[in-house]
């Protein structure tokens, strides 16, 4: 050490390791063991400090991956009642945005739309989850909606569900959601295409089994009949090819991002994330930088704490439905709302409970031959 002279003996000044006790005895020298704990013991206390301003730098980094929205403060007080009984609503987005790292999927668009749309109903004893599909060709009454420069949208009789999102942002898509079920969403979640492939990438994939071809050229998609462990880009082609399954309508397509939810759940919970701090670090960075939420969610802290909350719903715990709908006479390429089956459907989401079958008999949504492609 740096305070031992060269040939064993204590230095002059300072306390040694060998020098005279208060009492007059000397010293014995510490065994070649003490000194290895000691040494041990250092080390250990310097890795916490260093691993504590490690965890302090990787918490502040995640946070300002996140992308918060006031919604609340845009939506004012005339929404839907807030239902106490513990159960709790998420409008889930996949934003179909062309610019950045997403214009490869598409022509550049002057704004953005909701590519899917998905209301997530977690139950009052957070143990099981209904899934609700938007299709994004559905014609709905879009209420005004207030715009990022302070202006304002007019009501729409029958606009694209969709083109909520254009028009106002994640708050008008949320205003269009509430009024049209009557059920107020608690939170708030979107998913840009690029975040979603990265994502899937850091997973090690998706595992999903075709029971026939899938071949989209436009989605850059061609799976054989078989089990597929499928990367980042061929999950975005599976959840978003439309023209390769079924009818070529959006409600095809709604089915096979079904499927993949479930998948998606399996894996998560099928690779461990928590085992691995390293893992769990780049999974963390890569989802939040992935996802802008509401206000109550735009934090570390909250996001884990609902990551928490819904840890222990497995994928048969999930039941996924398809807002009920039939094809509009008016233009076979757009659905309209079959309105009692759908009031019915929502209204059982306001009590917490599950989706009655009868709710969704005779849509549209029910009809394709999906279920015979996937699983």
């Amino acid at each position: 050490m740096a305070d031992e002279s060269t040939d064993g003996q204590a230095p002059a000044t300072g306390r040694s390791r060998g020098g005279v006790c208060p009492t007059g005895r000397r010293r014995r020298s510490p065994s070649r063991r003490r000194r290895i704990l000691r040494a041990a013991a250092w080390s250990a206390a310097a890795a916490v400090l260093l691993g504590g301003s490690g965890l302090g730098f990787a918490y502040f980094k995640l946070n300002d991956n996140i992308s918060g929205v006031n919604i609340d403060a845009k939506l004012g007080k005339h929404r839907p009642d807030n239902t106490p009984n513990g159960s709790m609503d998420i409008l889930v987005l996949g934003s179909d945005t062309r610019s950045g790292a997403n214009a490869k999927y598409g022509k550049t668009q002057s704004g953005a739309r909701s590519d899917t749309a998905m209301v997530v109903h977690v139950n009052k004893k957070h143990d099981k989850a209904s899934v609700v599909s938007i299709p994004r060709d559905t014609v709905v009454e879009r209420p005004s909606c207030a715009r990022d420069d302070g202006g304002g949208t007019t009501p729409a009789q029958r606009a694209m569900f969709n083109s909520a999102y254009e028009a106002g942002g994640p708050a008008c898509a949320v205003k269009t959601v509430e009024s049209m079920s009557g059920v107020r969403m608690d939170h708030y979640v979107e998913v840009d295409f690029s975040g979603f492939k990265k994502l899937i990438d850091n997973l090690g994939g998706v595992e999903i089994t075709t029971k026939k071809p899938i071949k989209d050229r436009r989605s850059n998609l061609d799976l054989s009949t078989g089990t597929h462990k499928l990367s980042g880009e061929q999950s975005l082609g599976l959840v978003r090819t439309r023209h390769a399954v079924g009818d070529g309508s959006d409600l095809g397509r709604i089915q096979l991002q079904q499927a993949f939810v479930k998948a998606l759940r399996d894996q998560i919970e099928k690779i461990g994330v928590f085992s691995s701090p390293t893992k769990l670090y780049k999974l963390a960075d890569t989802a939040t930088s992935a996802v802008t939420t509401d206000s109550e969610l735009d934090s570390v802290d909250d996001l884990a704490g609902m990551a928490k909350l819904l840890k222990g719903i497995k994928s048969d715990d999930i039941q996924m439905s398809t807002m009920p709908v039939n094809y509009d006479p008016a233009d076979p390429n757009r659905v309209v709302p079959m309105k009692s089956k759908a009031d019915k459907m929502w209204a059982a989401l306001e009590r917490d409970k599950a989706i009655p079958k009868s709710a969704t008999k005779g849509s549209a949504g029910e009809q394709t031959d999906i279920g015979g492609v996937v699983r």
